[in-house]
């Protein structure tokens, strides 16, 4: 249960804002043996989801923020991401498991007023695809 946990948490935290490595834990665990591989996408799937609805959430009232110093996401980044959504639209989501940009599209999306259900159906997709392709890589199916 500690292992589902750790990875459960790992995925959640990836998914913010904040510095974290799910899939070094993914790949760890699925190395090391004991779990079931779908359990396992599924529990770090579900983490990375919520993450990025936390994410959503927070787009939908932190962009009157934006110009304070604590605001936790890079102008840079987040001028980036909106730049994408506004070319991509909703599609730009199956980008949401992307490194450095991938972040602030799911706080863009909520700033934009994506709605919540195609939000988390397009989110689900990336996010969890790109689980089963690791998984897949770790146990040599690819």
């Amino acid at each position: 249960m500690t292992a589902y946990l750790t990875l459960f948490m790992a995925a959640l935290v990836a998914a913010t804002i904040l510095p974290a490595q799910s899939e070094a834990v993914l790949v760890g665990l699925i190395l090391k043996g004991g779990h079931p591989v779908w359990l396992l996408v599924s529990v770090a799937s579900v983490g990375n989801i919520l993450g990025s609805i936390l994410n959503w959430v927070l787009g939908r009232g932190i962009e009157r923020f934006r110009n304070r110093r604590w605001f936790p996401i890079r102008q840079q980044a987040l001028e980036r991401a909106q730049g994408w959504y506004r070319r991509y639209g909703k599609w730009s989501l199956l980008g949401s498991w992307l490194p450095i940009i991938g972040d602030p599209l799911t706080v863009v999306a909520g700033v934009m007023r994506e709605p919540l259900p195609v939000f988390i159906l397009l989110v689900a997709i990336a996010k969890t695809v790109r689980y089963a392709v690791l998984a897949a890589i770790t146990v040599g199916l690819i």
